[in-house]
């Protein structure tokens, strides 16, 4: 099986390098290098060594790892390390510097762009006629040329159809120009792979939004994404899945779900993408079983009810994604104490949970365990990540039961500690417990550098901002 996933914007080179290292240490008797040639085929010479590094990603063949990253890069695109604020002295710069302040891109994304895309555009608003890009984002329907339809162009190197699905300007006739689009060629299962990674950013990505910095749907997100599914567009969109689930904050919604399965979300052979990516891309049946794993994490029992309707199986993992830790929805459900979804998995087939479990779920519900010092220890190693997601969703009750457990309230894991989970959220009383049991305000996170404060000013909780500038200094252990 796998090992490891491709890295971003991965290259062919990077990987030939991998190779020959992997060669040589073979060679010299490299522990690891051995192991993953025992694993995956013998390795003596250099092809041996590709075929190696070939499958440790998933990949039957050198060959075929090889024409997935030349599809990669035929589609990659970096929206989002294009900036703004450049010159305006051109028609030109104007165009582009409209489309990038008009349309998400999931980097610095902020409602903010869109009003200046509208002020630009009342400065000059000759830019709404320089070409089909500008015209589809305005809405200047009766300006359009169609027979560019499928022209990839401006900025972003995009289709038409993904500036007007990626646009949140407001304006006219963006259904209406949807369809014409379509109707003269435009591709409904359009998109780009933002910056080499294998989950593909189409039409419909974009007509949802949500996703990294909870960005706002398209307003005629339903009527465009009727369009594009009646057009063909694959309702197994993994982008959008992510985007509308556990890549956004609550609250949540189930219209994307709702439409994506009404048109076949979680059958069929998952579409264009799924056969370009191949490996690199979750089947549908994965989709649906990712789905249920969120729901399951999250408490959203109608979402859990919409997926297990399709037949999903109730002890699928998925892609047995990582901010899951791999756990089964069953055991997310009952260790989060969301007890309707708990019952309805049991109900479906669901196994019990085993011993460690039935510790996980007494703590979260704020009960002191009584298990011997072996059990503890086997509990904190399964899951290293459980006082995080405690602190998220604000079980102050669980805090103390964690921490005599084993768990260092202090841990960093997946880039934060609880405390910086429970400001961020807005979660005063688990704050508060945090404080009391030892952790410290003060312990900055490794990507962003900021302390509980940071992340608690950085959303906005004003409750929990007030309490934390009013801790006597010192406070803390680091």
């Amino acid at each position: 099986m796998p090992t490891r996933n491709l890295p971003n914007d991965p290259h062919v080179d990077h990987l030939r390098g991998q190779a020959k290292a992997l060669l040589k240490s073979v060679g010299a008797g490299d522990p690891s290098a051995v192991a993953l040639a025992d694993e995956f085929h013998p390795v003596r010479t250099l092809a041996d060594a590709q075929l190696v590094i070939a499958r440790s990603y998933g990949f039957p063949s050198w060959p075929r790892i090889v024409r997935h990253l030349e599809l990669v890069d035929r589609y990659s695109r970096s929206p989002h390390q294009q900036s703004v604020g450049g010159p305006l002295d051109t028609p030109e710069h104007r165009a582009d510097e409209f489309l990038r302040l008009a349309t998400l891109h999931y980097g610095e994304d902020d409602p903010a762009r869109q009003r200046s895309a509208r002020e630009l555009l009342e400065r000059f608003p000759e830019i709404a006629q320089s070409n089909i890009y500008t015209q589809v984002v305005a809405g200047d329907l009766d300006g359009i040329d169609f027979t560019q339809a499928s022209t990839e162009g401006g900025p972003y190197r995009w289709e038409p159809l993904l500036y007007l699905t990626y646009s949140r300007l407001e304006a006219p006739h963006q259904v209406e120009i949807a369809r014409r689009l379509l109707e003269n060629g435009a591709d409904p299962n359009a998109g780009y792979l933002w910056q080499g990674m294998p989950s593909p950013f189409t039409a419909l990505t974009g007509v949802f939004g949500r996703g990294e910095g909870d960005q706002p749907p398209h307003r005629d997100r339903v009527e465009l994404a009727r369009l594009l599914l009646d057009a063909g567009a694959d309702p197994n969109d993994s982008q959008t899945m992510y985007n509308c689930g556990p890549g956004c904050p609550p609250p949540y919604d189930d219209v994307h779900l709702e439409l994506l399965l009404e048109y076949g979300l979680g059958r069929g052979d998952g579409g264009p993408w799924h056969e370009r990516m191949t490996t690199a891309h979750p089947t549908p049946r994965q989709l649906l079983e990712d789905e249920l794993v969120f729901a399951s994490m999250a408490g959203l029992l109608h979402r859990a009810e919409l997926v297990l309707a399709q037949g999903t199986d109730p002890e699928g993992t998925g892609t047995r994604h990582p901010g899951f830790s791999g756990e089964r929805p069953y055991e997310l459900a009952a260790v989060q104490g969301h007890t309707e979804i708990a019952e309805l998995l049991r109900a479906r087939g669901a196994e019990p949970l085993d011993e460690i479990h039935q510790v996980y779920a007494a703590a979260m519900r704020g009960e002191f365990p009584n298990v011997d010092a072996a059990l503890a220890a086997g509990a904190v190693a399964r899951n290293r990540h459980l006082p995080v997601r405690a602190a998220e969703v604000g079980r102050a009750e669980a805090m103390e039961p964690l921490q005599r457990l084993g768990y260092d309230l202090n841990q960093i894991s997946r880039g934060s500690a609880p405390i910086h989970r429970a400001a961020l959220n807005g979660h005063l009383d688990t704050v508060r417990r945090l404080v009391e049991l030892g952790a410290d305000p003060e312990l900055h996170d490794p990507n962003y550098h900021g302390n509980a404060l940071s992340w608690a000013e950085h959303n906005h909780q004003d409750a929990v901002v007030a309490y934390l500038r009013g801790l006597p200094q010192g406070t803390g252990t680091r």
